[in-house]
């Protein structure tokens, strides 16, 4: 994990949510934005992970507008965090990496209740790599014009992951 480049991404995410007219954020609240909420950069919630191969079967996702999302299961990964194990199915959405919605001990405390999100790509050698550092809100927190698919329970950690972005807090 690289620090200096994960707060410059971080920055940058600032600045489109301040600046941008695609940003999530409404025009009122772009001009009363400080910036997200963020844990501080834990190198110990990175991990190099072989993938277990999934069967490709479907799922059915409920999303935050009474949508259904569907998405192929890529694959699973396990890992421990502070000594307690854990295993993600990451989703292939038909476009390029995978895509991985989860919930964790965090979530409806310091994080979005109904979880957040990563998008990572494989590794060269075929390993994934899960920072969850990079983990982030669904567009549904900042807007109710997403439609963001909501964490099927096999993604529900039973442990805290205190990285990537903590839950919006609007300003004024």
């Amino acid at each position: 994990m690289d620090t200096a480049e994960l707060l410059e991404q971080r920055r940058a995410k600032d600045e489109f949510f301040r600046t941008s007219h695609h940003s999530p954020l409404s025009h009122a609240d772009q001009h009363d934005f400080d910036g997200l909420s963020y844990f501080e950069p834990s190198p110990d919630l990175v991990f190099t992970l072989e993938m277990e191969p999934g069967d490709g079967s479907t799922v059915d996702f409920p999303t935050s507008d009474d949508r259904v999302k569907t998405y192929r299961k890529a694959g699973t990964v396990q890992f421990e965090v502070d000594g307690q194990p854990a295993q993600l199915t990451l989703y292939d959405t038909g476009h390029p990496g995978y895509f991985i919605p989860f919930r964790d001990k965090t979530s409806g405390d310091s994080t979005y209740g109904a979880g957040r999100y990563l998008d990572i790509d494989a590794d060269e050698d075929g390993t994934v790599t899960i920072d969850f550092n990079q983990a982030y809100n669904p567009s549904c927190v900042y807007s109710d014009g997403y439609s963001c698919p909501i964490p099927p329970i096999e993604n529900w950690l039973q442990v805290p992951i205190a990285a990537g972005e903590k839950m919006y807090e609007r300003a004024g």
